[in-house]
């Protein structure tokens, strides 16, 4: 079996706690958000500074065209009995497509990947090297590639406009030719390599699309799996 899904609405439900290694506890405490625009439907998640361009390949499970909001679970990080807070990360980030109920979280998948070439714990997913990711429509994925390849530093600007906003909410980078735009935002501890799961309702509607950061436990998993 490939990695078991995560809790999603408890990831997305302010005042859930978890506990964590080394008398550590997480506790979501804000879930800000933005818009993102999807004009061709085909949903596409990356690392925005190595990951854009002509070969950006979409999941197989597409939604109608639109705009559809994007939501972080931010959680604080404390210490010790007295819960003494230490930091602050997105444990995840939600691309809601339907207000349908979900029953169930899938592996998101592209062209060519499959479960059953997955081992016990294995999982598709995307490579940070800049501890960001991002959701964006496929087709967006060459312009907005050509122009962080001009000027990186746009979206290290939307990043980290405010103090801390990287972690503390979602920043949207439009081109200003194409109008195409992504949402990006902080990857958990940084680099490394993350799932994206689809939701469903009962009656197969995609729901929406969730990328972990392996910031808290999950139930039914080893801690060395994350």
């Amino acid at each position: 079996m490939p990695l078991a899904a995560p809790d999603v609405v408890r990831l997305f439900t302010v005042g859930s706690s978890y506990d964590c290694s080394q008398r550590m506890t997480a506790t979501v405490t804000a879930l800000p958000g933005a818009p993102l625009a999807l004009p061709s439907g085909k949903v596409a998640a990356c690392d925005p500074f190595i990951g854009l361009g002509d070969d950006l390949d979409p999941f197989t499970a597409e939604v109608d065209p639109g705009t559809y909001p994007i939501v972080l679970s931010v959680v604080e990080i404390a210490r010790g009995e007295v819960r003494e807070v230490v930091d602050e990360r997105v444990a995840a980030a939600w691309l809601q497509v339907s207000d349908k109920p979900t029953v169930e979280w899938t592996l998101a998948l592209s062209d060519g990947q499959a479960p059953d070439d997955l081992d016990d714990t294995e999982f598709f997913g995307y490579g940070v090297d800049a501890g960001t990711g991002c959701f964006v429509d496929a087709t967006a994925g060459a312009p907005l590639g050509d122009l962080l390849a001009e000027d990186y530093e746009l979206l290290e600007a939307a990043l980290f406009g405010e103090e801390n906003s990287m972690v503390r909410a979602p920043a949207v980078l439009t081109d200003p030719k194409s109008g195409h735009s992504l949402v990006a935002f902080s990857s958990g501890w940084g680099d490394g390599h993350y799932p994206t799961w689809v939701g469903r309702s009962i009656d197969g509607t995609i729901t929406g699309f969730v990328t972990e950061f392996f910031v808290v436990p999950q139930p039914g998993r080893d801690p060395v799996d994350e």
